[in-house]
C-alpha cells in the first residue's frame, strides 16, 4: 500500500450516485453494517500520533505543539492538521503543499510504528468486535491513511473481520465529508442508511449525518464530550461495555 496521499482524486460521491453504482443483483436492501473509527475509537493510539507529529515537525524545524493542540486538530485529515500544527490556515499560499510533504513525511514514520504497545485496542474492543453477529458487515473508516489501518487492525488481529477498511487517502474527502463513508458502503454493498458508524470526534458525527447513518459517539477518545454533544450524533457511550451493549441491542433487532 502506497503511503502517500492520492491526491489525484477527484471525484466526489453524491449519496445518489454512490447507490448508482450498486449492483443490486447482490446488495441486500435490508444488510445491515457498523462502521468504525480507529483512533480514539477501536485504538488507544494518540501518544503514537503526537509523538510521531513531533518528530516531523522538529524534522522541518517548526515549532513544538502541546498535547492539547494536538488533541484538538485530530478532527481534521492528516495533510491539514499538519499545516495547522505549522501555524498555517486553510487559504494561506502554502497551506497545502506544506501539508502534504508533513503528512507524507508522517505516514512514513507513523506506520512502521504500529504494535501492540503503540496501538493496542482499548479493552474490551476486541471482544466487542469478535461479537458482532456474522450477518451484520464491519468497515474501517480513518482520516489517518488506509496503510496505516490496516496495520492497527492487523496488529490487534481483528483485520479479517472486517469487510472494507479505508483511509483518507483512498476516498475522495476525508472526514468531514461523507464520502468516505459512501465508499465504504459501497464496497460491502450496504445502504447508509443501515450503517451505523461509532466514533470519538466531531468530524465523525458530522460525516454520519451527511451520509445518513445514525451515529453513535464514544467518549473516551481525544474530544471532550461537551465538543461531541454539539454534533448531531443520535447517541453517545462512556464505556467499552456500553457501547457493546448498544451494538448487542441493534444486532439483536435486526436478526
Amino acid at each position: 500500500l502506497s503511503l502517500s496521499y492520492h491526491r489525484k482524486h477527484t471525484k466526489t460521491f453524491l449519496m445518489s450516485s454512490v447507490q448508482s453504482t450498486f449492483d443490486t443483483s447482490v446488495v441486500d436492501n435490508v444488510k445491515k453494517a457498523f462502521i468504525f473509527d480507529i483512533d480514539g475509537t477501536l485504538a488507544d493510539s494518540w501518544k503514537l500520533g503526537f509523538d510521531a507529529t513531533r518528530v516531523v515537525l522538529k524534522n522541518n524545524n517548526i515549532k513544538d505543539i502541546t498535547v492539547k493542540t494536538y488533541h484538538q486538530c485530530t478532527k481534521f485529515a492528516t495533510p491539514d492538521r499538519l499545516a495547522r500544527h505549522a501555524g498555517l490556515m486553510p487559504g494561506d499560499e502554502t497551506y497545502k503543499e506544506l501539508g502534504d510533504k508533513l503528512a507524507d513525511e508522517f505516514d512514513s514514520l507513523y506506520v512502521g510504528l504500529v504494535d501492540q504497545e503503540t496501538a493496542n485496542f482499548y479493552e474490551g474492543i476486541k471482544e466487542l468486535l469478535d461479537d458482532i453477529p456474522p450477518d451484520i458487515a464491519v468497515g474501517a473508516l480513518t482520516n489517518a491513511c488506509v496503510a496505516y489501518a490496516h496495520a492497527v487492525l492487523k496488529t490487534n488481529g481483528v483485520a479479517d473481520r472486517f469487510q472494507s477498511i479505508r483511509g483518507a487517502d483512498d476516498v475522495p474527502k476525508p472526514k468531514p465529508a461523507p464520502d468516505g463513508l459512501f465508499t465504504v458502503c459501497n464496497d460491502i454493498g450496504v445502504l447508509p442508511e443501515n450503517c451505523i458508524y461509532v466514533g470519538d470526534s466531531p468530524s465523525d458525527g458530522a460525516a454520519a449525518k451527511a451520509a445518513g447513518m445514525r451515529a453513535i459517539g464514544v467518549l473516551w477518545g481525544s474530544h471532550p464530550e461537551e465538543s461531541l454533544k454539539a454534533v448531531p450524533f443520535d447517541t453517545f457511550c462512556a464505556s467499552v461495555e456500553e457501547l457493546k451493549s448498544h451494538l448487542e441491542g441493534i444486532a439483536n433487532r435486526v436478526s
